[in-house]
C-alpha cells in the first residue's frame, strides 16, 4: 500500500485523530453515499453504534459529536471550529439533524447515539451506521478509523481493491533497510526520495504548495495556543499553561539556542504544550500523525524554524517528508493507533519521526536519520494510552512536550555517530508492534487501567 506524506499530515479538528477526526468522516462518508445513492431524502432515521474504544472512551474524545457532525455533511478539514458547539447544541435541543446538510431528520440521542460494551473483530476502534425508512434498512455501513484519520470501510476488507490500481512508486519502501538502500543506490537523501515518490501523485509545485500549507495550519495552532488561556472542557479542569509560560520566556528574551539547553527546553515545552492544549479544546490543528501526538513535529519544527537564522521554507519541506518517511514505516509495520498498540504508536511514532525530520534538515546522512528516528522510538517503547476521564489532557499535553525534547536529543546522540548502531530501527518498530499485541486492552485508550484509574481511585 502506497501512503502519501499528506495521509500521515492532515488538516482537522481536536481532540483525536482516530476518535474525532477518523468518526466524521466515516459519518460524512456515509451522508455522501446517501445522498449518491438517491437514498437520502426517503431516510427517516439514523442509527449510529459506537463499539469498543470508540464507546469506552467516545464522549472524552467527542466521538458522538464528530458522528452528528459529519451526518450534517460536515469534514474535519473545512469545519469552522467555532461553529461546533452551536451545532451540536441545536440538534440536542430541537431532536432534529439535517442530514447531509439538506434533509432534516429526527434524532432522539439516547435512542439513535449507542455507546457498545462490545468489540468488531477488524479494530478497536470500530463503527456502524445504518439508514432507515418506514419499511426498514435503506444503507448500513461498517467503518474502522485505525489511528491518524485513516478509515477503512468493511467492504474495503471484505473485498481488497485490486492492486492493478494502486499508484507505483518509483522508489517503494516497506522496511528501513529497503529505505536505506535505495538511497545508497540512487545518491538519495531521504528527503528527496520522499519527494520523487510523492512526484507520482502530483507535481513537485503541488507537493511544496501542499506541505506549506500544512505548515501553516501548524503555526497557526501554535498561535492559537500560545493565545488562548482559561479551562479546558470536559471537567477535569485542567488549567491551560501555554499562554503563561510563553509571557514568562518572552521576558527572558530569545534563548541561546547553542548555549542554553535548559532554556532550549522551555521554548520546545511551550510550542507542544500550546498544540496539545488547543487539540484538547477542540480546535484545528494537524494530525502528526495523530491529534493525541499533535505537538511534538509542530514542536520541534517551529522551534528550529523560530531559532534557526538560516531556516527556509525547503527546510519545511525537507523536515516533513524525512518525518513521513518514518511515519510511512511504522503505519505499514506497526501502528499509529492507541488503542491498537498503546501510546507507542502515537507518541512514540510521532517522536521517531520528529527526530528523523531533524536530522533530515541538520545534514544527517541517511544511516544517522534512521539511527536517530530509532533511538527515539525505542525509549517510547511500553508506553501505555491511558487517558484520565477518556480526555486528550492527562497525561497526554505534557507526554508531548516530553517527547519533543527527546526526539532532539536523539538526534544529537545519532548526529555524534556515524550512523552505525545495535539496534535496527526495523527491529525497534516490530518490538512496538509486538508489545502493542501483548499489551492489555486496559492500556490501549479503554480508560480502564494505569492513570486513569490512579486518579479515580486518588
Amino acid at each position: 500500500m502506497a501512503i502519501s506524506v499528506f495521509d500521515l499530515f492532515k488538516i482537522g479538528i481536536g481532540p483525536s485523530s482516530s476518535h474525532t477526526v477518523g468518526p466524521m468522516r466515516a459519518a460524512a462518508t456515509f451522508a455522501q453515499a446517501l445522498r449518491e445513492q438517491g437514498l437520502l431524502t426517503r431516510v427517516t432515521r439514523v442509527e449510529v453504534r459506537l463499539y469498543g474504544s470508540l464507546s469506552a472512551t467516545g464522549v472524552g474524545h467527542a466521538t458522538d459529536r464528530a458522528c452528528l457532525l459529519g451526518l450534517m455533511g460536515q469534514w474535519p478539514d473545512r469545519i469552522d471550529p467555532a461553529t461546533i458547539e452551536s451545532r451540536i447544541g441545536q440538534v440536542l435541543q430541537e431532536h432534529c439533524l439535517m442530514l447531509d446538510g439538506s434533509h432534516p431528520l429526527a434524532f432522539e440521542y439516547d435512542r439513535d447515539m449507542l455507546l457498545l460494551d462490545e468489540n468488531l473483530p477488524y479494530h478497536p476502534n470500530a463503527m456502524r451506521l445504518e439508514a432507515m425508512d418506514g419499511q426498514g434498512g435503506l444503507l448500513r455501513q461498517t467503518y474502522y478509523s485505525v489511528g491518524g484519520g485513516f478509515i477503512v470501510e468493511q467492504a474495503e476488507i471484505d473485498a481488497p481493491a485490486a492492486e492493478s490500481n494502486a499508484v507505483v512508486l518509483p522508489y517503494e519502501f516497506d522496511s528501513a533497510a529497503q529505505l536505506l538502500a535505495l538511497c545508497k543506490t540512487h545518491g538519495l537523501s531521504v528527503a528527496q526520495l520522499m519527494m520523487a515518490n510523492e512526484c507520482a501523485w502530483r507535481p513537485e509545485a503541488e507537493v511544496r504548495e501542499g506541505l506549506l500549507r500544512i505548515w501553516a495550519a501548524m503555526r497557526e495552532c501554535v498561535d492559537n495556543g500560545l493565545r488562548n488561556e482559561g479551562i479546558l472542557p470536559g471537567g477535569l479542569h485542567v488549567k491551560r499553561r501555554a499562554a503563561r509560560l510563553h509571557r514568562s520566556l518572552q521576558e527572558i528574551g530569545k534563548p541561546n539556542v547553542i548555549g542554553s539547553t535548559l532554556s532550549a527546553m522551555e521554548w520546545v515545552n511551550l510550542f507542544a504544550l500550546a498544540v496539545n492544549e488547543e487539540n484538547a479544546a477542540g480546535g484545528r490543528m494537524v494530525t502528526a500523525p495523530t491529534n493525541g501526538a499533535a505537538g511534538i513535529i509542530p514542536a520541534v519544527l517551529h522551534y528550529y524554524m523560530k531559532f534557526n537564522p538560516s531556516a527556509n521554507d525547503a527546510d519545511v519541506v525537507d523536515f516533513l517528508l524525512g518525518a513521513a518517511a518514518v511515519g510511512i514505516l511504522c503505519k505499514k509495520n506497526a501502528s499509529i493507533s492507541g488503542a491498537e498498540v498503546g501510546c507507542q504508536g502515537e507518541v512514540g511514532s510521532a517522536c521517531s519521526m520528529a527526530a528523523a525530520g531533524l536530522a533530515q534538515v541538520l545534514g544527517a546522512t541517511p544511516p544517522q536519520l534512521e539511527n536517530a528516528a530509532e533511538i527515539a522510538l525505542e525509549h517510547n517503547l511500553g508506553l501505555t494510552c491511558d487517558p484520565v476521564g477518556g480526555l486528550v489532557q492527562v497525561p497526554c499535553i505534557e507526554r508531548n512536550a516530553i517527547a519533543a525534547v527527546k526526539a532532539i536529543n536523539a538526534v544529537q546522540m545519532a548526529l555524534r555517530g556515524d550512523g552505525e548502531h545495535f539496534i535496527s530501527l526495523d527491529r525497534v518498530i516490530r518490538t512496538m508492534r509486538d508489545t502493542g499485541a501483548d499489551m492489555h486492552a486496559n492500556y490501549k485508550e479503554t480508560s480502564r487501567g494505569g492513570l486513569a484509574v490512579a486518579f479515580v481511585e486518588c
